[in-house]
């Protein structure tokens, strides 16, 4: 099993990175959010999950380890695949998804394709109790996510969107948060 990788980045694609280790290339599939980070020709070191199938191998990279342990998880789960689990972890932070998952909201795992509204509910229904205690944000995880995807709408990329509003301290409501990222990201 293969659980970690160090190498540079050879190519980006559009949901993987190619890294080249000792002159070979291995292909690891990423959130968007790490996606956005990487750049080619620089040194990357990612935790992996070794996906074998019978008809294929596959590596899912993260910079974090408690993001790894998110995602296994969620692939733990029966109806969750690590694409979809990948795709989840590319809509919200593991923070925001542990914070959902505590308080029951399901609304924004239903964004990912593929997670319907029974499939959410499932989630929070079996990851509920897997997390130590989170601290408790004056944010609305609802609001976070308005922002996020409004932001996004306006043309800023997922990382970007998310970092400003990581910025932004208090509780305010959705509108105001966007105003500020915006004030933020200089426009």
């Amino acid at each position: 099993m293969i659980a970690r990788i160090t190498g540079t980045i050879l190519e980006k694609e559009d949901r993987s990175v190619i890294i080249d280790v000792h002159h070979v290339g291995y292909r690891v599939f990423v959130t968007a959010s790490i996606l956005d980070t990487l750049h080619e020709n620089s040194e990357v070191a990612f935790f992996t999950h070794h996906a074998i199938r019978e008809d294929s191998q596959t590596l899912y990279g993260f910079i974090d380890k408690s993001d790894l342990a998110l995602f296994e998880l969620l692939i733990g789960i029966s109806g969750i695949g690590p694409k979809t689990a990948l795709g989840i972890l590319s809509v919200s932070s593991a923070q925001n998804i542990r914070r959902a998952v505590s308080s029951g909201d399901t609304s924004h795992l239903t964004k990912v394709s593929g997670v319907g509204n029974k499939l959410a509910q499932k989630i929070v229904l079996e990851l509920k109790g897997k997390f130590d205690a989170e601290e408790e944000s004056d944010i609305s995880l609802r609001d976070e996510v308005d922002a996020l995807e409004a932001l996004k709408a306006l043309g800023f990329g997922h990382k970007e969107a998310r970092d400003a509003l990581k910025e932004i301290p208090g509780s305010t409501n959705t509108g105001d948060r966007v105003k500020k990222a915006l004030k933020l990201l200089g426009k």
